[in-house]
């Protein structure tokens, strides 16, 4: 996934669509659709779905553990509710980056990221 405008994709609605990839009692967060792909933040993951191929019949599930995220990185152009960079740097991994599109709620994710990489979750 690279640098694409993601935008926002109603909790409620992604739970509903992808009830068959999350955990039982496993609630979305937040959620963002990039063209074809998608991030969900859950209580307990990120998970990332790249849909590949032309006829999107293929898909694949990217699923990183909180524990896994060592630093986060928001940035903007100067106004906090305009598009966001957001760079989450991953242990054994290469960093994924990605940005918010307008309308985003930012300081929310900036709350949620903090809370699941406390110390201790």
């Amino acid at each position: 996934m690279g640098l694409i405008n993601a935008t926002v994709w109603d909790s409620a609605d992604a739970a509903e669509d992808l009830a068959y990839a999350l955990g039982k009692g496993e609630a979305v967060r937040m959620a963002f659709k990039l063209v074809r792909d998608s991030i969900i933040f859950t209580d307990r993951r990120i998970l990332m779905i790249d849909i590949q191929g032309l006829t999107g019949s293929k898909k694949r599930f990217l699923t990183i553990p909180y524990r896994a995220i060592t630093t986060f990185t928001l940035e903007s152009a100067g106004h906090f509710d305009l598009d966001t960079e957001v760079t989450l740097t991953v242990s054994g991994s290469a960093p994924i980056a990605f940005n918010l599109s307008r309308g985003a709620d930012v300081p929310g994710l900036v709350t949620l990221l903090t809370e699941y990489l406390a110390p201790g979750k």
